[in-house]
């Protein structure tokens, strides 16, 4: 078949965001009478779920400070619930468990979790958070823990089949998905607006851009001539000029190679994704070395697909982003690179840390790539904007697989209706001083 030298909608990436857009916009374009997913051609330098969402944790949740990312997420545990079995999709809930540092915001995501009707549990005091963790898990033993929000929805999805699910979603609706094609520029027009999208395998007209290319969203930003410094406006009101658009951090995931079914609840099911962040002292599983003394973090959850117990830690940042370093951090060749080489005995030992049955288990972690580079936004949350006229950027600095939904709302704003969810993430807040805030979370993105 020959190259396409022309489409109406050209999307870039066939990962979470490209293909849910793919997929809404056919759906859009055919309900609305306007066209239809013929209409859109979507292009990835590899393949389908070849970058971060194929390797992505999975972990899908509401637990946020930040009220405009609760919405956000709340839409997207939505869509994630429209079809569990074709987005893999297990629907298991959510644990946020927390020292007392973290107390009064965690209280505060709670509160607004009810205001908006998402249905989750909140736990107060050492005392009654210990017994409800015993309640579910026997050998619980963290220590520093004040409260506990259990969040009855979400939970988690298997990364590659949830992208071929939506990946035959979009195609259903008509769009064209075409691997091995790495876009290396665009011509634009005498306005400004991008004509033609260049690639290593030729020229492709379009009429709109939209760009889902993840961590490699400073690539496609650099390409379309974007700045790389912008001024902020901070919550003091003063002006901060020339603050780096892009930060990069190393994503500390990996998996314990143990049967998934160790951990179960009381009761024989399969546990919620558990999030534990404490300031207790972590001691080393192997030979009972200080780890940290510092505000610490880690979340887990048994996963048949990675085949154990999988999770991650708090990032590092990193200089590089991925278009710069030497091999491709989301490649099966480059593990070390990825994960840092302390990261397997801070895990495992704080597995060990917060349930009895995983003492003793660090020699079965598993080496495999996981993890990631990030891309991170100035101030850490995603940006969702036109710019260019005609390129829609899809920004979503590490929060990208749980927001399954994005894709709904750009497909909306494409044809004219756009949504309220969207607008705390113009990229024109950054110069009005509207940013989010944050939380006390050893976590960047929280």
């Amino acid at each position: 078949m020959a190259f396409p030298t022309r489409t109406k909608y050209l999307i870039i990436g066939a990962g979470i965001h490209g293909l849910s857009t793919a997929w809404h916009l056919g759906e859009a374009l055919r309900k609305s009478g306007r066209g239809s997913g013929k209409d859109i051609l979507v292009v990835d330098k590899s393949g389908i779920a070849s970058g971060a969402s194929g390797i992505a944790c999975g972990v899908i949740r509401n637990n946020y400070f930040q009220p405009a990312m609760r919405r956000l997420m709340a839409h997207s545990v939505a869509v994630w619930e429209s079809d569990p079995k074709a987005f893999s999709y297990h629907p298991v809930g959510y644990m946020q468990i927390s020292p007392e540092v973290m107390h009064a915001q965690v209280a505060t995501i709670a509160q607004q979790q009810r205001e908006i009707g998402y249905e989750s549990v909140f736990i107060e005091g050492a005392k009654d958070s210990m017994a409800y963790m015993k309640g579910l898990f026997d050998d619980w033993q963290a220590e520093g823990i004040t409260s506990v929000l259990h969040e009855k929805k979400g939970g988690y999805a298997n990364n590659t089949a949830s992208m071929h699910g939506l990946a035959g979603k979009a195609e259903r609706e008509g769009a064209r998905i075409i691997t091995g094609v790495k876009v290396t520029g665009f011509v634009k027009d005498n306005s400004g607006a991008v004509k033609s999208v260049v690639t290593d395998q030729g020229n492709i007209d379009c009429d709109t851009v939209v760009v889902g290319a993840g961590p490699w969203v400073k690539q496609i930003w650099d390409m379309l001539e974007l700045p790389a410094a912008i001024s902020v406006k901070g919550r003091d009101g003063k002006v901060h000029e020339n603050v780096p658009m892009w930060t990069f951090w190393s994503l500390q995931e990996g998996t314990l190679g143990v049967d998934p079914k160790l951990q179960r609840t009381n009761d024989g099911r399969m546990p919620p994704v558990i999030h534990v962040d404490t300031d207790a002292t972590l001691f080393s599983d192997v030979d009972h070395s200080v780890i940290t003394d510092r505000l610490w973090g880690i979340y887990y959850k048994p996963d048949f697909h990675f085949g154990g117990v999988q999770g991650g830690a708090m990032p590092f940042k990193v200089k590089a982003d991925p278009a710069q370093v030497r091999i491709d951090p989301y490649g099966p060749e480059s593990p070390d690179f990825v994960v840092g080489a302390d990261f397997a005995h801070m895990w495992c030992s704080a597995l060990a840390f917060c349930q009895k049955r995983f003492e003793g288990k660090t020699p079965l972690y598993k080496k495999e790539p996981s993890g990631g580079i990030g891309s991170f936004t100035a101030d850490n949350f995603p940006v969702f904007d036109r710019f260019c006229d005609n390129a829609y950027v899809i920004a979503d600095s590490n929060h990208g697989y749980k927001m399954i939904g994005v894709g709904k709302l750009v497909a909306e704003d494409i044809c004219g209706r756009p949504s309220e969810l969207l607008e705390p993430f113009r990229f024109s807040r950054f110069a009005q001083g509207k940013l989010h805030p944050t939380s006390n979370s050893p976590f960047p993105w929280s």
